[in-house]
C-alpha cells in the first residue's frame, strides 16, 4: 500500500510539475512575442519618421541612440544585399528572431528594406531551467514526504488489524467461549469482529458436536464388535456341535446386520451433507406414499395395540424412496413410544406458499421442550439410558433432516397437551392444482 501511495503521488507531481512548466513556458513564449511585436512597432515608426527627410544617415544615427540602451534587442537593416545597419547586442545568448519587409521613399523612388529584428531570450530560458530543476526538486522530495508519511500511516493503520490477527491466531475451536471484544478496536473494524466471534461459536458448537459424534460412534461401533469378539472366542473355548456353531453364527450375523445398518446410515448422512442430489424425481401423492408406510408396519401395529391413519394428501414432486425411508423412520419412533390404543396420525397439509408439511403425530409421554432441538443430532436419544439401541442407533430422526435438506424443506418437532408431533416439508411441485 505504501508503494502505491508513492507511485500515484509520483504521478500526480509529476503531472502537475510539468502541467506548470509547460504554462510557465507559454506564458514566457507570450510575452517574448509581445516583446517582438512592440519592436517591430517602433522599428516601424522611426523608418517612417526617417522617410519623412530621405536620409539613412539620420536613420542609422537615431537607430544607434535607441538600440545602444537596448542590449536584450538585435536590429539588422539591409537593402538590395547592402547592410545598411547593424546593431551591437550581447554576444551569445539565445535569440528569438522576427523578419520584416518595409517600404522605404528615398529620392521619389520606393524600395523595400529587409529588417530582422530579434529578441535575446537567454534569462527566460534560464529561468525556465531554474524552474525545471526546482520543479523536478519538489517531485522528487514531495514523493518521499509522501511515501515515508504514508508508510508510517499505514502501519499505524494497520496496527490493530495486526494486533486482531494474533488475538485470532491464539483463538481455538475449544477456546470460542472467550470471543473477542469488538470495544477493544476501532470502529470500522466491529462489524468483522462480531462476525468473527459468531462464526467461531458457530465452529464451538460444530466441534463440540464432532466430539459427541466421534464418542456415540465409538459407542455404537463398540457394542456389536464387543459381542462379535465374546460370541466368537467363546464358541473357539472347546470344540462345539454344528448347532451350538449356527446358534453363534446367527448371534453374529445380527451384530453384523446393526453394524451395516449403522455404516449404511452414517454413509447416507454423508453423502447428503456432501449435497448429493435426489436420485428420482416425480410427481407423487404423499398420502400413498404414507399409506405404504402404514401397511408395511402393520403387524407391529397390531402387536402394539394401535392404529394408523393418514389425514390429507398432496401431490409433491420428491424422490417418493427418500420419502417412504423418512415415514419409517418418524413412523417407527411414534410405535415405540405411543400409548397403548391409541391412534397415530400421519398429517398432510400445506405448510406455506412454496411447501407442503408431512407430519406424524402420537399420543405419549411429553418430550422436555430442551430436548426438542436436538432431537435431529446424529446419536443423540431422549433417553440418557439408550434403552433399545439394540435395534436403534439414534440416526433415523438425523436421516430425516437429512431427506427434508435434500428436497429443500426443513424439520420441525413439538410436544405438548400429551401429543408429539415431528416432520418434515417438501416443495410442491411445479405442476399445482
Amino acid at each position: 500500500m505504501s508503494l502505491w501511495f508513492a507511485a500515484q503521488t509520483l504521478f500526480g507531481l509529476s503531472v502537475i510539475c510539468f502541467a506548470i512548466y509547460l504554462v510557465t513556458a507559454w506564458s514566457f513564449g507570450q510575452k517574448q512575442e509581445e516583446e517582438l511585436n512592440q519592436k517591430a512597432v517602433l522599428v516601424e515608426h522611426l523608418l517612417k519618421e526617417a522617410e519623412k527627410g530621405g536620409d539613412l544617415v539620420f536613420l542609422r544615427h537615431k537607430l544607434d541612440d535607441f538600440f545602444s540602451m537596448q542590449d536584450d534587442v538585435s536590429l539588422s537593416i539591409s537593402h538590395a544585399g547592402k547592410q545598411l545597419f547593424q546593431s551591437s547586442p550581447t554576444a551569445g545568448g539565445r535569440w528569438m528572431r522576427r523578419d520584416l519587409v518595409v517600404p522605404w521613399q528615398q529620392s521619389g523612388l520606393t524600395t523595400q528594406l529587409q529588417v530582422q529584428l530579434g529578441v535575446n531570450t537567454a534569462q527566460e530560458a534560464r529561468l525556465l531551467e531554474r524552474l525545471a530543476w526546482t520543479l523536478l526538486g519538489a517531485v522528487v522530495l514531495g514523493t518521499a514526504l509522501v511515501s515515508l508519511t504514508g508508510m508510517w500511516l499505514v502501519r499505524r493503520g494497520l496496527r490493530p488489524l495486526k494486533a486482531l490477527a494474533q488475538r485470532t491466531a491464539a483463538m481455538a475451536p475449544d477456546k470460542a467461549n472467550r470471543p473477542i471484544d469488538a470495544m477493544d478496536f476501532a470502529e470500522e473494524l466491529r462489524p468483522w469482529i462480531t462476525q468473527f466471534n459468531a462464526l467461531l461459536l458457530r465452529v464451538q458448537r460444530a466441534y463440540v458436536q464432532l466430539e459427541s459424534f466421534n464418542a456415540d460412534v465409538a459407542h455404537e461401533l463398540r457394542t456389536p464388535l464387543a459381542n462379535l469378539i465374546g460370541s466368537t472366542e467363546l464358541a473357539l473355548t472347546r470344540p462345539r456341535s454344528n448347532e451350538e456353531l449356527q446358534t453363534v453364527l446367527a448371534s453374529n450375523l445380527e451384530e453384523i446386520g446393526r453394524l451395516s445398518g449403522i455404516v449404511t446410515d452414517m454413509l447416507f448422512l454423508s453423502q447428503a451433507e456432501r449435497g448429493a442430489p435426489m436420485r428420482t424425481r416425480a410427481v407423487t401423492s404423499l398420502a400413498v406414499q404414507a399409506g405404504d408406510v402404514i401397511d408395511f408396519y402393520d403387524a407391529m401395529l397390531e402387536e402394539a395395540g394401535l392404529r394408523a391413519e393418514v389425514k390429507g394428501d398432496a401431490m409433491a414432486d420428491v424422490d417418493a424412496a427418500l420419502v417412504r425411508r423418512a415415514l419409517f423412520n418418524l413412523l417407527g419412533n411414534a410405535i415405540r413410544f405411543a400409548v397403548p390404543a391409541s391412534t397415530i396420525r400421519i398429517e398432510i397439509g400445506v405448510e406455506s406458499d412454496d411447501e407442503f408439511a408431512v407430519a406424524v403425530v402420537n399420543r405419549g409421554e411429553p418430550i422436555d421442550p430442551a430436548a426438542l432441538p436436538r432431537l435431529f443430532e446424529r446419536f443423540y436419544r431422549v433417553a440418557q439410558a439408550r434403552d433399545g439401541s439394540t435395534r436403534h442407533h439414534g440416526l433415523g430422526l438425523s436421516i430425516v433432516e437429512a431427506i427434508a435438506r435434500m428436497h429443500g424443506g426443513r424439520v420441525f418437532a413439538a410436544s405438548q397437551g400429551g401429543e408429539t408431533r415431528i416432520g418434515f416439508t417438501v416443495r410442491r411441485s411445479s405442476d399445482r392444482d
